[in-house]
């Protein structure tokens, strides 16, 4: 796969880019497109070769969009996580997991897979006190400093047994827990 960097070196080229352009809406013919670069064949064909071999453009000389998207889910997201967020009893792929759904703070989506969906709710209720009951506009309160559909993240914590609810009250009844200090 192409780092994004090189990714970025690539196409700094007009040349190339041009060439990437092309593939991106049909297969490159390097003569014509020589042509109306006014620039000679065997240019194009270098940038046509650089590209293939970077995995960017396939041997029918059309541009591989699973590159580019591979490229794109390799770039640095934008603002980190907060230390906050990831603090707590979770294993190297458990972060790797918050990380991936949270910038600064917030969640910027609620995971698909109910795996990651776990992790994220998992780290979630740790804003819960064990004991205490909440009202349910509390419990939107708080979720929604995380997320805007906090029904949602509310529902998915109900099923997945880290809160429990009656007569619109809720408390916490799963996730982890910090041993107490000794």
């Amino acid at each position: 796969m192409t780092a994004p960097t090189d990714f970025l070196r690539l196409v700094l080229d007009p040349i190339r880019l041009a060439v990437l352009g092309r593939a991106a809406v049909e297969a490159v013919d390097v003569e014509r497109l020589a042509t109306e670069l006014g620039e000679r064949s065997r240019v194009v064909v270098e940038a046509l070769s650089s590209l293939r071999m970077a995995g960017l453009i396939d041997g029918s000389g059309r541009l591989d969009r699973t590159a580019l998207i591979e490229i794109a889910r390799a770039m640095p997201a934008g603002e980190p996580v907060d230390e906050e967020v990831l603090e707590g009893p979770w294993s190297t792929e458990e972060r790797q997991v918050l990380a991936r759904f949270f910038r600064g703070s917030r969640l910027v989506e609620i995971p698909a897979t109910a795996a990651k969906r776990a992790i994220v709710l998992e780290r979630l209720v740790q804003e819960f006190e064990p004991g205490v009951r909440y009202e349910e506009q509390d419990v939107n309160r708080m979720l929604t400093v995380f997320h805007p559909d906090y029904a949602s993240l509310r529902r998915y914590m109900v099923n997945l047994g880290l809160l429990s609810r009656a007569d619109g009250v809720y408390w916490r009844t799963g996730g982890r827990y910090d041993p107490p200090d000794a």
